[in-house]
């Protein structure tokens, strides 16, 4: 491969082939532990890290968005809201002991005390109306009823605060295999002899012993457990059981009408005699068998670019054997590999070599005794190669619109693969991660490195910080770059809100990644047990857009718990100035110690079950994700607190101090009643909670919107709750008596009730009018917009390595294939 197509693309689209996993991760897995396997040099291998950089300390996340706010907001109303309840208690006692004790100057009984104590409940029910104790109930309910619904969306929640961070995600780093692709594949173009076939081609136009080679080199050269199966249904296509890269050979070896099963059945595993696993740093598999005739034979499949640099020989035009130069191998990646890649197939070459003991042919190696495997670098060296296959590994349909919501949702999505960089590119752009005129970066794993490590090879957060904002592609990665990316993206200071980062992951060695991440999304299908148990959430189909779905749910958690917030603020203030300027005024509280827990049910256990089960909508992904600084009640929200707490003020107190006139009926002020219920408290306490009541529908909106009954009819836990709400009403007013302290009403009073109460959906209208930046500032600190994806343009520039154009392949007219020599040498 060119260096030029091997290090760097940017700013400009393309495409071409090849993964790490597009080999076989699970090769020969049945194999006896008799046979050498190279397993303890394929774990390292694996496991490789970068000297000097730790990928597997341990990791603790950090508190989500939401419980970061909620804990703080928490504490302020907690403090707010036992201080008032201390000012109301110490101002009843000290009225009454002025009232009794200095001006009617009696002495103290004994029945003063359940005086006391009376004012000293007001004051424990001040506090616990005003302490949001139900707020963790609503967040909980919240989360639990979401994570059920994301079953059916896909998404397995293993740990119940995922959802909710996923709500604030920020950047998205996502495998392609599977998770963008159908992994679905199949061998779409072949180069064998120097002929590039756009179709399947017959067996009989490949010469045979070539064809015999191809064939056998893709049965033995696999793990025994891939198989292609016929489907149960004949209008389905064939069913591919394990690799899917090895399932695609293998459908292709059943195209030229050969079958697989036959040479595997010669050659059994316990007659292998070495195994090359595949792994990421080799991005190829070996598997050397007894040669028939004496030696042995090693058939050798993986990614273009590598296997091509270990071939000496190549079979051109008829068969004919021929030396392989540095020049035909340029021709061939120039002419075959970079075009198919740009088309967005992945290229699989196929090769072998041969031991003979005997006489040894031009492109074998004569041997005297059994060479030592353990060297593998001059075992597999000096190949033939045999050909080269293009694999088609489809963008799923729903994928580029998932995409598109993603990054108008401010998230940017960011592919991780052991593709070449041509293939990522390709499949990149036909996703949509890459847009034309977007300004972006696309980096291969080595050149990655080079740029984020100083000379001592230590990752520098500074360097990389000049490459992640613009990087949209990392190809030919491996788990430990993807580990580096993840860590570097958190922890970067370029952003005043620190990023939230999701990851895919399906390996074991994904674990790492998966485990930093602020959310990592393990493949249900694909996935390792490992990376499962790494994963916040498991994705049952593997794909992508069930990612959308995440983010929707965790969107609509987060504006769940402000419409719950909105709604019980509203309360809170309105039901503690009542409380405090009530017993400062008339030296009792306009609402009973019952009253204010009968309240406090409604505004916590009901109003939690109502709104934390509103299901989500599209408009949710409309918008920038919230951020970290953004505080969570907004100014919008703010607005319609402040505004229906004075609506609501006003209408209580002008009862609580003209009602009785206004109404004609006997006034219950301290001093004036007769003792006992009285209509006028009554009717307070039920003008009181029929206005929360409409108000928790103005509180199902929370940005601003006019239809505050949009939806209303697709929650049935909201509507059943409120009108059981309401109908518990009614009996607590007319049966209650002294047990809630209340009086029935006339027609005439609950007339007068409801409509202050439906006076909170038209003073809600009016709030609606009010321009949000009238709100004070100090109401709503450091609120702004986040600079999400915007900020990209100001981080440095990094250096650009000029590319040329991505080519592709035409096949003129009928013909399924065309000549594509290597040499110069012309044949008769």
């Amino acid at each position: 491969m060119t260096e030029s197509t091997n290090i760097v693309l940017s700013g400009r689209l393309s495409a071409a082939a090849d993964e790490e996993a597009a080999v076989t991760r699970n090769n020969h897995p049945s194999v006896p532990s008799s046979v050498p396997m190279d397993k303890s040099q394929a774990l390292q291998e694996n496991h490789k890290e970068p000297q000097g950089e730790r990928t597997h300390e341990p990791h603790k996340k950090e508190k989500s968005v939401l419980q970061a706010k909620l804990t703080k907001l928490a504490i302020q109303i907690g403090y707010a809201g036992s201080t008032i309840a201390v000012l109301t208690v110490v101002i009843l006692v000290t009225q009454f002991c002025v009232k009794t004790f200095v001006i009617d100057e009696k002495p103290w009984e004994s029945k003063y005390a359940s005086e006391l104590v009376r004012h000293l409940i007001i004051g424990v029910t001040v506090l616990v109306v005003a302490v949001p104790e139900g707020l963790p109930l609503a967040v909980t309910l919240s989360l639990a009823y979401s994570v059920k619904k994301m079953m059916k969306d896909n998404n397995l929640v293993r740990h119940l605060d995922a959802c909710e961070t996923m709500g604030n995600a920020t950047a998205i780093c996502s495998d392609k295999t599977g998770t963008l692709t159908t992994n679905r594949m199949t061998v779409v173009n072949s180069y064998i002899c120097e002929k590039l076939s756009k179709t399947t081609p017959k067996f009989s136009d490949i010469p045979q012993n070539v064809g015999n080679l191809l064939i056998q080199a893709i049965a033995i050269n696999s793990a025994y457990t891939s198989r292609v199966m016929p489907s149960e249904e004949p209008t389905e296509l064939p069913k591919q059981v394990g690799n899917k890269t090895e399932c695609a050979l293998l459908g292709f070896v059943q195209a030229l009408n050969k079958n697989y099963q036959t040479i595997r059945d010669d050659m059994p595993e316990e007659n292998f005699t070495r195994v090359y696993t595949f792994n990421s740093v080799r991005k190829s598999m070996s598997t050397v068998v007894p040669r028939q005739g004496g030696g042995y034979r090693l058939f050798c499949k993986g990614a273009s670019e590598i296997i091509m640099k270990k071939c000496s020989f190549i079979y051109g035009r008829d068969g004919h054997l021929e030396k392989f130069t540095k020049e035909m191998q340029d021709r061939l990646v120039r002419q075959v590999i970079e075009p198919l890649a740009c088309d967005g197939l992945r290229t699989i070459s196929i090769a072998y070599r041969d031991f003979v003991p005997g006489k040894a042919q031009i492109n074998e190696v004569h041997i005297e005794s059994e060479p030592n495997w353990d060297d593998e670098e001059h075992i597999v060296a000096n190949l033939t190669c045999i050909g080269v296959v293009g694999i088609e590994d489809p963008v799923r349909p729903e994928v580029p619109e998932a995409i598109r919501k993603c990054q108008r949702a401010g998230i940017t999505v960011r592919m991780v693969t052991g593709d070449n960089i041509n293939t990522a590119r390709s499949i990149a752009s036909k996703c949509g991660i890459l847009k034309p005129g977007d300004d972006f970066l696309i980096l291969e794993g080595k050149e990655f490195n080079r740029r984020i490590r100083d000379s001592s090879g230590e990752v520098q957060q500074h360097l990389l910080d000049k490459v992640w904002p613009k990087l949209r592609v990392l190809a030919r990665s491996s788990p430990t770059d993807k580990y580096t990316l993840v860590k570097g993206i958190i922890d970067s200071k370029v952003n005043e809100a620190r990023e939230v980062v999701a990851v895919t992951g399906d390996g074991t060695n994904d674990g790492p990644a998966l485990k930093k991440a602020d959310v990592g999304f393990a493949m249900g299908i694909a996935g390792t047990d490992v990376a499962k148990e790494a994963s916040d959430i498991i994705l049952t189909d593997d794909n992508f857009s069930s990612i959308v779905k995440a983010v929707l749910w965790g969107r609509n958690v987060y504006d769940s718990i402000a419409k719950f917030l909105q709604f019980q603020l509203t309360v809170n203030v309105v039901a503690v100035i009542v409380a405090f300027i009530g017993s400062c005024a008339v030296q009792d509280s306009p609402l009973k110690a019952v009253q204010m827990l009968w309240v406090n049910l409604i505004m916590d256990t009901l109003a939690s079950l109502a709104l934390a089960t509103e299901m989500p909508t599209a408009d949710l992904l409309l918008r920038k994700p919230y951020g970290r600084t953004k505080p969570l009640i907004s100014r919008t929200m703010m607005k319609n607190i402040l505004g229906q707490a004075l609506y609501q003020l006003t209408v209580i107190f002008t009862l609580l101090f003209a009602g009785d006139k206004v109404l004609d009926i006997e006034s219950g002020r301290h001093g004036e009643s007769t003792g006992g219920p009285t209509q006028h408290f009554t009717i307070i306490f039920n003008s009181f909670v029929l206005m929360t009541l409409f108000n928790e529908i103005n509180a199902r909106k929370i940005h601003g919107q006019r239809n505050v009954f949009s939806g209303i009819f697709t929650n049935p836990i909201f509507y059943s709750i409120w009108i059981g709400t309401i109908l518990a009403q009614i009996v607590i007013i007319e049966f209650g008596k002294s047990a809630f302290s209340t009086k029935g009403l006339d027609a005439d009073q609950w007339l007068w009730c409801t409509f202050f109460g439906v006076g909170t959906l038209l003073w809600g209208q009016i709030i609606t009018c009010v321009p949000t930046r009238k709100i004070p500032k100090i109401l709503s600190k450091r609120h702004r917009r986040e600079p999400i994806v915007e900020t990209v343009s100001s981080v440095h520039e990094t250096e650009n390595i000029p590319i040329e154009p991505c080519k592709t392949i035409s096949f003129s007219g009928a013909s399924p294939y065309v000549l594509i020599p290597l040499s110069d040498s012309k044949y008769p």
